[in-house]
């Protein structure tokens, strides 16, 4: 399939008025707002009150049918979302806004014919229209801000190309869709183009933009062996890359599932607003029931239809039914934006309240494979020749640390040429470079040959030992065989660990742990590195994998709330264990079913993104309902007219007004959180 499915999953919130009438886009709002502001227009013209307030006299053939006809028209055709919606709510036994409007503009409506039969002395026909309008005004500026926030899915989809280049068993390219690509497949991406598919890189080396999988703007190295995700572009140079996943399989179609549910799931304030909403009905019913028994009784039947109506009007829970759905899709598409994955509503929201952070280290904190952080040559040698004899030695192997050698060699321009390649299982490899036979291993090599290791090289192999290195040594394999020289290998630490943890600390997380199957000393080398704090921060080192997830408990035990943050492979359990599961590097099933929330990119910083984010949104969710539940709570008494005594009275048309405003207000709260800043500045 050329794109990613998104007719399976359907984003549609938990709140009735909003899921009521997902079937109108914005387009559909649009024209129904601007054919009613058409008809209003003359309407309010028309209106003998308007007319007596601006001082001005229209009078024409047919003037007092122009309220009826072209208001029955708004109400029918502007009015008809609202009352469908209406019927569904009743339906479903599940009052909500879309009654209220509703309710309102039937109201208002019925009044409205009854002043053109004479039975009330009202000019009501404009007030109605203009509510009408008003809220479809309304409802068109809160489909088209959700519409804009769903759009990460389908700006992930469209990432996928349409078609791609697959080659034939004879190398020779042929185009195809994307749809016809199988698993074992071998397609050419030129310089420019997108991977259409998740594969493994069989022949070339190129810088890929990953930034919409990971964030990261900057390009990657990819060649021969690395994996390639799809939707990703080759910047510089052509790939041939071998297909492993195609279809609802590749990671991108993982990543817009996720963006998908955690827009659909629903968290505390989602469900408080939903409550509040279903309150509001009920409370709005008796208010304007009570309003139009006391105005009746009071001799003004005119005032009481108008305070009627005006409650009913100012009820409607507009601004707090967009309030959280808005939030909502917004900071999930700021999120994937950001390469930050929110599967669970609830563990972002939790996120806010974390106060200890559990890092596991290898892949998360290190890179989780070893590199070459130090050479010492013993009296005689040299350390360039003592690293470029080791890596001739090793060239052949396929162990990580031989790896590693051969690496930093040629990344330093010493590589030589070796013959008679062996290895000895568990002890090392030997090799003969320019016809002398040389030998690179650890311990047990040396044991096994006798050698004995000269003191200023020991020295060294205590400290990097302490440090928690790997040591190898380069022998020379003579009658006597001679140590030439030592080489560290470490698995590194990644840069940007160090200012994920100084981050964190700026945020005020109370502890920084972390927890490794290392043995102590490397253990505590590596939180040396990081600027862990002797005392506060804590290492939990010899872990085994199954026992990571008591350690979890053990630290919920203590009061703390954790955020356990891993590779997503044997960290399941304490991910799922912990108040929040935090998965480094997107693209495991483990990690997509045990976490709450997944970092595409393996950059531990994005920690701290998730910590924002969870603020920010939170922020803005409370931001939004107290302006809302407010707006309500101050605006019905003043609608029912209690402080009409005093002149202080809104009329239906004002109250519309006033709705309108503060779903404005709510929307543009909420298009804020475009501003929080997930990645730190480099």
């Amino acid at each position: 399939m050329s794109h990613v499915d998104t007719k399976n999953h359907p984003n549609q919130h938990g709140h009735g008025g909003h899921d009521k009438h997902a079937g109108h886009d914005p387009a559909a709002f649009r024209r129904k707002f601007w054919l009613s502001l058409a008809l209003t227009v003359p309407i309010v013209a028309t209106s003998h009150m308007v007319m007596d307030w601006f001082g001005y006299e229209l009078d024409f053939p047919g003037i007092s049918l122009v309220g009826p006809v072209l208001g029955t028209v708004v109400f029918g055709y502007g009015g008809w979302p609202f009352l469908q919606g209406a019927v569904r709510e009743v339906r479903d036994r599940a009052p909500g806004m879309m009654l209220l409007i509703a309710m309102a503009i039937t109201v208002a409506y019925a009044a409205s014919l009854a002043t053109s039969f004479g039975a009330f002395d009202l000019d009501f026909w404009w007030e109605l229209a203009a509510l009408v309008t008003i809220m479809l005004l309304g409802h068109w500026q809160e489909m088209k801000a959700i519409g804009q926030a769903r759009g990460a899915l389908s700006a992930l989809a469209a990432l996928l190309p349409d078609d791609a280049e697959r080659l034939d068993p004879d190398g020779a390219p042929h185009r195809v869709t994307v749809s016809e690509l199988g698993v074992g497949d071998v397609v050419l991406v030129r310089p420019g183009a997108r991977v259409p598919a998740d594969g493994t890189v069989v022949d070339g080396r190129a810088e890929m933009d990953e930034s919409m999988i990971t964030g990261e703007s900057r390009p990657v190295a990819r060649s021969t062996g690395d994996r390639v995700v799809a939707g990703t572009v080759a910047t510089d140079a052509a790939l041939r890359v071998r297909i492993e996943a195609v279809g609802d399989d590749t990671a991108l179609a993982g990543i817009q599932r996720l963006v998908s549910e955690a827009q659909q799931s629903s968290g505390r304030a989602q469900v408080l607003a939903d409550r509040f909403a279903a309150w509001l009905f009920y409370i709005a019913t008796a208010t304007a029931v009570l309003t139009l028994v006391v105005w009746s009784l009071l001799g003004n039947v005119d005032e009481a239809v108008v305070r009627t109506v005006t409650v009913l009007v100012i009820a409607c829970p507009h601004a707090l039914g967009l309030a959280i759905p808005l939030v909502i899709a917004l900071s999930t598409a700021v999120a994937a934006k950001g390469g930050i994955l929110v599967k669970d509503r609830l563990a972002l929201e939790r996120m806010r309240t974390v106060d200890t952070v559990l890092f596991d280290k290898t892949g998360t904190l290190t890179r989780g494979e070893h590199v070459l952080t130090e050479v010492a040559a013993a009296s005689g040698s040299t350390e360039r020749d003592v690293l470029a004899i080791a890596a001739a030695v090793e060239a052949d192997s396929e162990h990580p640390l031989a790896r590693a050698i051969v690496t930093a060699a040629a990344d330093r321009g010493g590589s030589r040429a070796a013959s008679g390649f062996h290895a000895m299982t568990g002890r090392g490899v030997r090799a003969e470079v320019d016809g002398v036979a040389y030998a690179v291993g650890g311990p047990a090599l040396l044991r096994e040959l006798d050698v004995t290791v000269p003191d200023d090289l020991d020295e060294h192999r205590h400290d990097w030992s302490r440090r928690g290195a790997a040591v190898l040594y380069l022998l020379r394999l003579d009658d006597d065989a001679v140590v030439l020289g030592a080489l560290a290998l470490a698995d590194q630490v990644r840069p940007e660990a160090r200012q994920a943890v100084a981050e964190l600390r700026q945020q005020g997380i109370r502890k920084i742990m972390m927890i490794t199957g290392d043995a102590r000393p490397v253990a505590e080398a590596v939180a040396a590195d990081l600027g862990f704090r002797t005392g506060e921060d804590e290492v939990f080192a010899e872990v085994l994998p199954a026992e990571k997830d008591d350690t979890v408990t053990g630290l919920q035990r203590r009061g703390l709330r954790v955020a356990m943050v891993g590779d997503g492979v044997n960290d399941a359990p304490a991910l799922a264990r912990a108040n929040v599961g935090i998965a480094i590097g997107a693209g495991t099933d483990v990690a997509i079913e045990s976490a709450g929330v997944v970092l595409a990119s393996s950059d531990p910083r994005g920690v701290s993104g998730v910590i924002r984010l969870s603020q920010a949104t939170y922020r803005k969710m409370l931001q939004n309902l107290a302006w809302a539940a407010g707006y309500n709570v101050v605006a019905l008494p003043l609608a029912a007219g209690v402080l009409a005594w005093a002149g202080v009275a809104l009329s239906p048309a004002v109250a519309a007004v006033l709705m309108s405003a503060s779903t404005i207000v709510v929307a543009l709260n909420a298009q804020l959180l475009r501003r929080v800043e997930l990645r730190p500045p480099d």
